[in-house]
Parts: C-alpha cells; sequence; structure tokens
C-alpha cells in the first residue's frame, strides 16, 4: 500500500494490530483517499471477553500510529466476528477491499464463510 507517499504492507499493520491483547486477527486494506493517494482502513477479530468500543478503536488507531508514524494512522478500525477466508485460512483482503467499498467482491467461491463478505459491507 502506498499512503501518502510512503509503502507499508499489510502485514506490518496486521502484526501490529495483533499485537494487542484485545485482537486475535486483523486484516488492513488500503482505499482511494483524495489527499493520501491511499488511506488505511482496518478490521479485527476481537479475542473472547473483549468488547468493540470507541476506546478500543482509538487504542488501535494510536498504537498503529506509534509503531508505523502518523501517517500510516487507520481511517478506520472496524471490529467483525470473522474475516473472509479461504478454506487454507488466507485471508482475501481483496475482497475486503471490495466489499467496504461497495464493489462486486468477484469470484468468493474459494472463501470458507462467504457470509463474512456481507459482514465487512456492514461494518462500513
Amino acid at each position: 500500500m502506498l499512503i501518502a507517499g510512503k509503502r507499508v504492507g499489510p502485514a506490518e499493520v496486521e502484526s501490529t494490530l495483533v499485537g494487542h491483547p484485545a485482537v486475535s486477527e486483523a486484516a488492513a486494506v488500503g482505499v482511494p483517499d483524495e489527499i493520501k493517494g491511499e488511506s488505511l482502513v482496518c478490521f479485527c477479530v476481537l479475542r473472547p471477553g473483549h468488547a468493540p468500543d470507541e476506546a478500543l478503536r482509538g487504542a488501535l488507531k494510536e498504537r498503529v500510529s506509534r509503531a508505523l508514524g502518523k501517517s500510516f494512522a487507520p481511517r478506520e478500525v472496524r471490529f467483525v466476528r470473522d474475516l473472509p477466508k479461504t478454506r487454507n485460512a488466507k485471508v482475501m483482503r481483496r475482497v475486503i477491499r471490495a466489499a467496504w467499498l461497495g464493489h462486486d467482491p468477484g469470484d468468493i467461491s474459494a472463501l470458507e464463510n462467504s457470509a463474512t463478505v456481507e459482514e465487512v459491507r456492514r461494518a462500513g
């Protein structure tokens, strides 16, 4: 992803988010931004016993900003029950990005649980 002229890989962002005790899984996607070119939108699955709230959302944005730099602060952090994954447990970022932007996600026959696409869409 190219954000404000700087490159960052989704794995860097995701590992920063998963480093928080409340987050079990995360996915980061780049979405169009008029100023930065691309902005980060992150989707997090929480560990049992943790509730999604604004304080946690703010803490996760701050965590990414501190670890990777202010220009990489996510525009959005959204909480979902599960991420769209293949049967081999690979997170389908392409599908997440398309669903978030309201586009057709294309072929989703490899997804383990296609209901996760709608959950990402509703998270917006």
